[in-house]
């Protein structure tokens, strides 16, 4: 192993999980209902929106995925932050708005624009508790190899004490807890990867420096020429896609205020994670610079933080790396479980949850999605790999048809589910030929173009949609006022 492990950092980040839990304990006493509980009342100021989300896309792949793919692909490790940006803007642009209707998910959501039909929620809510299952494998995942690198804990225990860290305080406290362990955890994060950034290229003499180890190729633009102009692409067009149809940033406009809240918060966070986008490129290469021969590239980030730099500054940076994995893991772990209590129960029972029992539910069901995420996890290896990889098969045919149904009249609920499958059917060709992968990068593109293609098709052939947006939200409003959770704003609210 290329890093000393020391128990001074288990003994940091225990301390930073208890006081992560008397967080929970604290807003744990906000929460009378399951709208609290999962929703966080819909009351999320611009502040907390704004720290929140951040926190979750500085999350697992952003920072220790970035830095290791940087430390063996240069410049390219950038990648992941502008996509991150441009999906953030394309988020604000096309659904910001999308909070005047009252969703509760991203499944509700999609069905509404296919009139509130119940079959194509039913494939969106699978599609999507599978989805947030899997970003909460990934960030467990990150964690525990972090974990096990700086104290020398086998991988299997860290990735339980990773799941348990974050785990606790979000089965006490909800979603209102995930928002502000998300300010602290985000805070943290951002300038901890400053600071790492800062004292990492000051270490390597520069940018001069970065040239002289890293040579050439990994100095490119963006890394095109180490990657190759497709490959890079797909990098930046896959993370993008993980934005626009990750249901945990839609947890996240639903439990806004209001739209304005939403407009200015993502705005805001747009630009801030374009500024970060450089930073985990930058450790990744100065880690290069200082050390080419580690084991595994996702071991530069803790190799910096232990190996370079003073035993205090470890310990601070120990914090901000996993506070990645916290303040990303915590918020999908929340929307998994709002899917499975509003749209997977419904569609496995044909009833909605009884709302005098949904505290007890939705923290049962906390634990049950840590458990899936923790067994996920322990056959995953590389971070980056896996979430692209889980990205491309899951959301791209879902973001086609979300994006169909909400600006073509003509999409039609069959249609939608055409592009689900047939984008789903085209990563895993893609991912099953090594020609197309090295060709491609990852399946990103394919898989967009063939769910479009599908869906546009399949909606021409069948009968248009009769139901009105007006018709499709009652139905909706309906189920959740069952759950105590019916608001509803009519279609035509600005």
């Amino acid at each position: 192993m290329d890093i000393n492990p020391h128990p001074i950092y288990l003994i940091v980040f225990i301390g930073f999980v208890i006081v992560m839990i008397g967080v929970g304990l604290v807003v744990a006493r906000r929460n009378k209902t399951g709208e609290d509980f999962l929703m966080a009342g819909r009351g999320l100021s611009t502040p907390l929106l704004l720290a929140t989300t951040l926190a979750t896309l500085v999350g697992t792949g952003s920072s220790l995925g970035a830095v290791g793919f940087a430390y063996e692909n240069g410049w390219a490790g950038a990648l992941y932050g502008i996509g991150g940006a441009l999906g953030v803007i394309l988020l604000m642009v096309m659904f910001a708005n999308v909070r005047k209707y009252g969703f509760m998910t991203y499944s509700e959501e999609v069905s509404f624009y296919y009139g509130a039909d119940r079959r194509i929620k039913g494939l969106v809510a699978i599609v999507l508790l599978l989805a947030s299952v899997g970003w909460l494998g990934a960030h467990v995942l990150g964690g525990a190899l972090y974990l096990t690198y700086l104290t020398g804990i086998d991988p299997s225990w860290s990735k339980v004490i990773v799941a348990l860290g974050f785990g606790i305080y979000t089965v006490i406290g909800g979603y209102l807890a995930v928002v502000i362990t998300d300010v602290i955890q985000g805070t943290l994060l951002f300038f901890g990867f400053m600071t790492l950034a800062v004292l990492a290229l000051t270490k390597v003499g520069g940018s001069g420096g970065l040239s002289a180890t890293n040579g050439e190729v990994a100095m490119e633009f963006l890394g095109i020429q180490s990657l190759g102009a497709v490959p890079a692409a797909s990098l930046a067009i896959v993370i993008a896609v993980g934005v626009l149809a990750t249901p945990s940033y839609r947890q996240r406009i639903y439990s806004a205020a209001n739209t304005g809240v939403v407009r200015r918060s993502l705005l805001w966070v747009a630009g801030l994670f374009a500024l970060f986008s450089v930073m985990p490129a930058i450790v990744g290469m100065a880690a290069h610079s200082l050390n080419p021969d580690l084991a595994s590239p996702d071991m530069a980030f803790p190799y910096l933080a232990t190996e370079v730099f003073p035993l205090a500054v470890g310990a601070f940076l120990l914090v901000a790396g996993l506070s990645a994995t916290m303040s990303s893991g915590d918020s999908d772990a929340v929307t998994a479980v709002t899917i499975l209590l509003r749209d997977v129960y419904q569609l496995v029972t044909g009833r909605m949850p009884q709302k005098d029992k949904m505290l007890y539910y939705s923290r049962a069901g906390l634990l049950g999605v840590l458990t899936f995420a923790l067994i996920g996890a322990l056959v995953a290896d590389t971070i980056i790999g896996y979430i692209t990889t889980m990205i491309s098969t899951i959301l791209t045919g879902l973001l086609v048809a979300s994006i169909m149904g909400r600006f073509w009249e003509r999409a039609t609920w069959q249609g939608g589910m055409a592009a689900i499958i047939t984008g789903s059917v085209a990563a895993l060709m893609v991912q099953a030929n090594s020609d197309w992968s090295a060709f491609w990068g990852n399946p990103v593109i394919p898989s967009l173009l063939t769910a479009t293609v599908f869906g546009v098709v399949v909606s021409l052939v069948t009968p248009p949609n009769q139901v009105s947006d007006e018709e499709a939200l009652k139905v909706l409003a309906e189920e959740r006022a069952q759950i105590d959770v019916g608001t509803v704003i009519s279609a035509t609210e600005s």
